[in-house]
């Protein structure tokens, strides 16, 4: 079995990454969609995040593991420094260091960028249930993010209310003059 490997994902890789990322619409509060984009709209989302961050994925033996990427956090100026986050991994492959690896690299690059603040937005429960556990805030409190907020049932799907938190994380030093941003180097 070769080893898992790092790239950018390409709009070729699209129909894999929307099987993967269908399974959390579909089955999960993980995503609050409440149905699988085309895609044509996924092939879209994926060429306008890889106009500004990066969109990486992980394969093992050319099958695709997950994938993260990261996106505005919001559009103003002063927040250039500053990006939301997002991880996807194929059902079957939780718990093997996918994610971690996937996300150690989303931050190398990102690092690479200039960027210094990493939000994930995440549906929290307080009791697990069919739907939705824990594990996605403990990954991230794991990976070195701090919870900063939380917003109370504020997500309705499957015929109940979730919430959401948001957790943050740090990746460089806030100078009185960051450096300047780089667009992010394609593989």
């Amino acid at each position: 079995m070769e080893e898992i490997k790092i790239r950018a994902a390409c709009v070729s890789d699209a129909e894999a990454l929307l099987k993967i990322y269908s399974h959390y619409v579909e089955n999960t509060a993980v995503s609050f969609e409440y149905e699988t984009p085309s895609l044509e709209e996924f092939s879209l989302r994926i060429m306008s995040t890889t106009k500004k961050y990066p969109y990486i994925l992980a394969e093992r033996d050319g099958k695709i593991l997950g994938y993260a990427y990261a996106g505005t956090f919001k559009p103003r100026k002063a927040y250039d420094r500053c990006v939301e986050v997002s991880i996807y991994l194929d059902k079957d492959e939780r718990g093997n260091g996918c994610g971690k690896r996937l996300y150690e690299e989303l931050e190398s690059r990102l690092a690479d960028m200039g960027i210094l603040n990493l939000y994930a937005c995440i549906t929290h429960c307080e009791e697990e249930d069919q739907y939705l556990t824990k594990q996605s805030p403990l990954f991230h409190s794991r990976m070195g993010y701090e919870k900063i907020g939380h917003f109370s049932k504020c997500g309705f799907k499957f015929g109940r209310w979730y919430d959401m938190i948001w957790m943050e994380k740090f990746i460089g030093e806030h100078s009185a003059e960051p450096k300047p941003l780089k667009l992010p180097e394609k593989d």
